[in-house]
C-alpha cells in the first residue's frame, strides 16, 4: 500500500474511551469543525490541539504551522499523554489533534487537505471504537482499520471515510512534523 500504513496494533483504547465518557457533553463542547468545514459536517469533534490563532497574521488557516493545546485538552490528560509519547517516539513535533466521532451511517466527504501546514506533516488515525472496522479511502486504496490500531495515511490524496457500522466510530486524529523538517518550517531546529 502507498497511502496507508498500520504503525501499531493492539493498543488498548478503553482508557481513552473511559476518559471521553467521563465528560458530560463531551461531543457538544466544540462544534466548529462540523459547522465550518463542509466535508466534515457529519462528524463530531473534541479539539485537543489547534492552530495558534495569534500566529495567523496574513496567512490562511491552512498555512499556519504553529499549534497549541486547546483549553478543552485539560479534560483529556490520557489522550494528550498518548499524543506526546507517540510524537517523541517518532522524533516528531506534534501539530493539531482531535478526537472525532463519526456516527453510524455518516461520512466524511471526499477532499484533500490543502495548505502549507498539511504539506509537511504526517497524518495519523488511532482507532478507539469501531465495531465494523473503520472504512477509509485515499486515492485508489481502501482500508478497514480496527480498534486499537494506529495508522498513518497520506492526506495529500483525495480521501474520504464512511461509517457503515451501527455504532459511533471514534478516532484520535493528529498530525506530526518530522523533527528533521523543523528548520525548513520554522526557520530553526525545534
Amino acid at each position: 500500500m502507498k497511502y496507508f500504513q498500520c504503525m501499531k496494533s493492539d493498543i488498548d483504547p478503553k482508557p481513552y474511551l473511559d476518559e471521553i465518557a467521563s465528560i458530560d457533553g463531551a461531543w457538544d463542547m466544540a462544534t466548529g469543525r462540523q459547522n465550518k468545514i463542509e466535508v466534515q459536517r457529519e462528524a463530531l469533534a473534541i479539539p485537543l490541539r489547534g492552530l495558534r490563532k495569534s500566529a495567523i497574521g496574513g496567512r490562511q488557516r491552512r498555512d499556519v504551522h504553529e499549534s497549541r493545546w486547546t483549553t478543552t485538552s485539560k479534560l483529556y490528560p490520557l489522550a494528550c499523554s498518548f499524543l506526546e509519547a507517540f510524537a517523541e517516539e517518532q522524533d516528531s513535533i506534534l501539530g493539531r489533534g482531535k478526537i472525532v466521532c463519526l456516527p453510524a451511517g455518516k461520512r466524511v466527504y471526499p477532499h484533500i487537505d490543502r495548505g502549507e501546514y498539511y504539506r509537511v506533516r504526517n497524518r495519523y488515525h488511532f482507532v478507539l471504537h469501531s465495531t465494523a472496522g473503520s472504512w477509509m479511502k485515499a486515492a485508489d486504496e481502501e482500508v478497514r482499520m480496527k480498534e486499537g490500531e494506529l495508522w498513518w495515511f497520506d492526506n495529500d490524496q483525495m480521501h474520504e471515510a464512511y461509517n457503515d457500522g451501527d455504532q459511533d466510530r471514534i478516532h484520535m486524529i493528529f498530525d506530526m512534523l518530522p523533527r528533521a523538517r523543523a528548520e525548513e518550517v520554522f526557520g530553526k531546529a525545534a
